[in-house]
């Protein structure tokens, strides 16, 4: 697993540290041929910087001790689903990449007929990890709270396999911001903004007035996420980032620097940033790792 070395990185550390033994734990208890268990594996515990995980933990972190069970579960069924899509994303009919966290992707280490189905298989895994008892130690957390999450998870899953058919439909061609904002908060905000909200739902009452602050949090964070994506994708190398830089320019993609130009795109995830943060502001010091999660972000190489 890559070093974070950003001050504002060691919430991610941490969580990195806590989700790499859960997917272990959750990957454990399923019975898997192989080769498949060797590319579910290889798809899911290659690391990486496990964002999602870390969004929900700092939700919860918010409330602590309430159904940590619950939230553990929820960030290895989010990881599951992110991991998924990347297996499937680099497949040679979509993205077609070789590179994947510094290591060649899941079909071509396992081929393509693997990769399609490790990725298939994970799906139906997290959905069956949120209904479990994984990691519980007392009660079970009441079934609406699961509900939750699974609506929350199937939705937002939905939505990012849609962003990413978007996405292919805007190759080679010059859309607007408009549209742009659509395929994204599908394609990457959707699985952010579930993470920090099946976290939400499970400490927080329906009617808190923390539930949309976290909303408004997890859409701006979601969108900086893959506006800062387009931006190192020019700026950055392959070296760094751990999968091929300058892909994007090559397939001719829309993205917000070609768009509205590197500096105007860099001043967009600033300010998204700071929406995300002036959400945050209702929850004072107790929302201290959301705070560090999104001012890594801002300033992430990789």
């Amino acid at each position: 697993m890559s070093s974070l070395t950003d001050v504002h990185a060691h919430v991610l550390t941490q969580a990195q540290q806590r989700i790499q033994q859960d997917l272990l734990t959750a990957l454990d208890a399923f019975s898997i041929p192989e080769p498949l268990k060797g590319a579910v594996h290889h798809t899911v515990m290659l690391g990486g910087k496990r964002i999602r995980p870390a969004l929900c933990y700092a939700t919860a972190a918010i409330k602590p001790n309430a159904h940590s069970a619950a939230v553990r579960r929820a960030a290895v069924a989010i990881e599951m689903i992110h991991c998924y899509s990347l297996a499937h994303d680099d497949l040679p009919c979509m993205d077609n990449d070789l590179l994947r966290r510094g290591q060649p992707t899941c079909h071509v280490a396992f081929g393509e007929d693997t990769a399609l189905l490790a990725g298939d298989i994970l799906q139906s895994m997290a959905f069956e990890i949120l209904g479990s008892r994984l990691f519980d130690q007392g009660p079970a957390v009441d079934s609406a709270i699961v509900l939750k999450q699974m609506q929350i998870l199937a939705t937002a899953s939905s939505k990012m396999v849609c962003g990413q058919v978007l996405d292919l439909q805007a190759e080679g061609q010059h859309v607007n911001q408009q549209a742009l904002e659509n395929i994204h908060r599908n394609k990457t905000g959707a699985l952010i903004s579930a993470a920090v909200m099946m976290a939400a739902v499970t400490v927080f009452e329906g009617t808190d007035q923390a539930i949309p602050k976290l909303r408004e949090y997890a859409q701006a964070i979601g969108l900086a996420f893959q506006v800062q994506d387009d931006i190192l994708d020019i700026i950055s190398d392959t070296a760094v980032l751990g999968k091929t830089a300058g892909k994007d320019q090559q397939v001719d993609k829309s993205t917000y620097p070609a768009l509205m130009g590197l500096d105007n795109a860099q001043a967009y995830a600033k300010e998204l940033h700071d929406q995300a943060l002036n959400a945050l502001t209702i929850f004072g010091d107790n929302a201290v790792e959301l705070n560090q999660i999104s001012q890594f972000l801002l300033s992430r190489k990789s």
